[in-house]
Order: C-alpha cells, then sequence, then structure tokens
C-alpha cells in the first residue's frame, strides 16, 4: 500500500494505492490521524488506487468521518473502484459517508 497526503484547493486529500488490509491499516491510521486534530478541515480520502478493503480499512474510513465531522469538517470518500463501493454498500457505510 502506497499513501501521499497532499493539499489541493481547501482540502487535504490522501491518495491511497493498493489494499488496506490487517497488514498495512495500521500504517494508514499512523499516516492520517494526525490529520484528524485539524479543526474544520475537507479530508478527503481519493480510492482511485484503491484495490482492496478490509474490516480494519473500513474502521480507519469510520474513524476519520467521525473525527473529522467532530471538529466541524467533512470527510469525502472519492473515485471508488467498484470492488470499494460494493463493500461500502453492503456493510451499509455508503448509505452514512459522502461519496463523490
Amino acid at each position: 500500500m502506497e499513501v501521499k497526503i497532499l493539499e489541493q484547493n481547501d482540502e487535504k486529500v490522501v491518495a491511497i494505492e493498493g489494499r488496506v488490509d490487517t497488514v498495512t491499516a495500521s500504517d494508514l491510521e499512523m499516516k492520517v490521524s494526525p490529520l484528524f486534530k485539524e479543526s474544520g478541515i475537507t479530508l478527503v480520502f481519493d480510492c482511485a488506487g484503491l484495490e482492496y478493503v478490509s474490516s480494519s480499512g473500513l474502521r480507519i474510513i469510520l474513524t476519520a468521518h467521525k473525527m473529522v465531522s467532530a471538529t466541524g469538517g467533512k470527510f469525502i470518500l472519492r473515485n471508488l473502484t467498484r470492488e470499494v463501493k460494493s463493500v461500502l454498500d453492503l456493510t451499509g457505510f455508503s448509505r452514512i459517508l459522502t461519496i463523490e
């Protein structure tokens, strides 16, 4: 898994490539958790290169949503692959998250 954090316009964009599973989830969490402390940010997970997400990855997505929302910010999932969108639909996450 590769993670890049970029600033684009008024957004913090986390570009994720590869697989987020039990092996790689802690690395993703370590890289993105400092962003949760920023008040009122728009945090985007760009999932164009995300091939697979496990329950460990879903936990990080839900945590990001909760933490960013709690500080008055906005959390967005963008460019979902068909496979990842299917997982979010099956778990019900697609009903509570902002997906573009």
